[in-house]
């Protein structure tokens, strides 16, 4: 009895082991079988995911815990799923987060964030072993079908400038060429794609908005500037920027060339305003709000055209119009002859001030608007034209024939007395009299004499000037008294007076 106890003892354990043993050469098989790939002594890096004729790597994983490896370097200190995930999440961020996620897909193929690697993760669910396979994006049975080129990366990945995905988390999933290129630049050749180059989704513009953002160059902390458009997926963010260096390079060079004219328009006395094809104010000096008197905070808002001179209208700042109907087409009458170039008017104000106001065009459809306060030369002026007029009116009442040449020999002025001497008014004349025509004119009303030779030579001359005399007579037989008195500036005064005689003969002659 205890003897076939015994035997059933032995046969039971024999067949358990030889249950065992078809287990495990089961196993080794099918792990043969799940790491039939060429073998590869290095551990996988970032040069080696893109090798174009780099060996497959495969893992085997029961569970979290690796059960079989394709390779011996590196890669054999990867005991367990997250080890592998993070080798992988740099270039592979979408890698699944756990063996669960493959066996719930069955299949996954895990795309690179750089596409021009040619590379992909395969993970497939077999009979509880999940199975990890980083391959040639073209080779395998399960992985995608490649024969003809995909159209849309092949729009993305040459683009010129940066194209990336980022998923929910704000993390990359995909980027482009140029992408890979900026952040090589940007940060001296330490490729860290996973992590953004730009500001959040957050911080950017809305929904197809530009928003303008600067980033840093390692190590010189150079600005480069770029306008991004973030576009709303569902599986996240699509973001595209383009490069504005030359366009913030022209802005700051214009910003420095205004700023260089306002300190130079700054310094001037003349009131300045430029306003821009829009016709708004664009620029404008302190002079301006010396003679205009308008208020900075309304300058800085940048008024147009029309509310800036009604609001001088408002200040009797300008002439008042006659009607507002009419102002309102003086207006534009104003604009465009200053587009023209043709604007010049004098403003007499109400308080007594003369503005000189030039309307001149500039480039790109701006109109430029001077403003300067004339009146201390029109009041001169007017001054000096009425000294003038007061010294021609005391001319005029004296008896004496008086008239004065310039140092040119031209005829500067004469006196009512010398008008009727002579029976001619150098004023009427549009020609200039110079002293040949005047001698010529009095020796046809005198007898012939040597005189006017004389005075003509003394005006020329600029030499030895003295006062002298001489004495004529006129065809009607009186005589005529002529001195020439040399004045300031080179200039000569000829008095013609009558004798007493005459003067008598000339009364009696008037009175009968």
């Amino acid at each position: 009895m205890i003897a076939k106890v015994g035997v059933g003892v032995l046969d039971a354990i024999m067949a358990e082991w030889v249950a065992l043993a078809v287990i495990c050469l089961s196993s080794a098989g099918l792990t043969a079988w799940y790491l039939s790939t060429p073998r590869q002594l290095s551990g996988f890096s970032r040069d080696l995911l893109t090798a174009e004729d780099a060996a497959p790597h495969v893992f085997l994983f029961d569970g979290s815990t690796v059960i079989g490896s394709s390779h011996l370097g590196d890669d054999r200190h990867v005991l367990n799923w997250e080890e592998l995930r993070q080798k992988l999440s740099d270039e592979f961020p979408g890698f699944p987060p756990d063996p669960d996620t493959v066996e719930q897909e069955g299949e996954i193929v895990v795309e690179p964030i750089d596409g021009r690697t040619g590379r992909e993760v395969f993970c497939e669910w077999v009979d509880g072993v999940v199975r990890v396979e980083l391959r040639s994006g073209s080779k395998g049975q399960h992985a995608l079908r490649r024969s003809d080129p995909d159209p849309i990366r092949m729009a993305m990945d040459p683009a010129p400038y940066p194209v990336w995905h980022l998923d929910n988390a704000g993390k990359i999933r995909w980027c482009n060429a140029a992408y890979v290129a900026l952040a090589r630049k940007l940060r001296n050749g330490n490729l860290d794609l996973y992590e953004p180059l730009f500001p959040k989704v957050e911080e950017l513009g809305g929904d197809r908005k530009k928003s303008r953002v600067s980033i840093s160059v390692f190590p010189t902390q150079a600005k480069l500037w770029f306008d991004v458009v973030v576009v709303p997926q569902e599986s996240g963010s699509l973001c595209y920027a383009v490069d504005i260096n030359a366009v913030v390079d022209a802005e700051v060079a214009q910003r420095n060339f205004v700023q260089t004219l306002a300190k130079t328009f700054a310094q001037l006395s003349i009131g300045l305003a430029i306003f821009d094809r829009n016709r708004q104010l664009a620029l404008f000096n302190p002079a301006l709000i010396d003679l205009t008197c308008l208020p900075a905070d309304f300058l800085t808002s940048r008024p147009s055209v029309s509310s800036f001179f009604d609001r001088l209208r408002n200040l009797n700042m300008m002439p008042e119009p006659k009607n507002y109907g009419g102002w309102r087409q003086e207006m534009n009458d104003l604009l465009q002859a200053a587009s023209d170039g043709m604007y010049r008017e004098t403003w007499t104000l109400p308080s007594g001030s003369v503005y000189s106001v030039n309307g001149r065009p500039h480039p790109d459809g701006a109109i430029a608007f001077l403003f300067e306060d004339i009146t201390a030369d029109i009041t001169l002026t007017r001054r000096f034209r009425s000294e003038l007029e007061l010294g021609q009116d005391v001319l005029d009442h004296i008896e004496d024939a008086i008239v004065v040449f310039a140092s040119d020999g031209t005829l500067a002025f004469s006196n009512k007395a010398y008008h009727t001497l002579w029976k001619s008014d150098p004023e009427r004349s549009f020609a200039k009299v110079s002293i040949v025509d005047a001698t010529r004119a009095w020796q046809e009303q005198c007898s012939a004499t040597p005189l006017w030779g004389d005075i003509r030579d003394f005006v020329a001359n600029r030499e030895n000037r003295t006062l002298w005399d001489g004495q004529v007579r006129l065809r009607d037989g009186r005589p005529l008294n002529c001195t020439i008195n040399p004045i300031q500036n080179g200039a000569t005064m000829v008095v013609f007076s009558l004798t007493t005689i005459s003067k008598t003969l000339t009364e009696t002659a008037r009175i009968g």
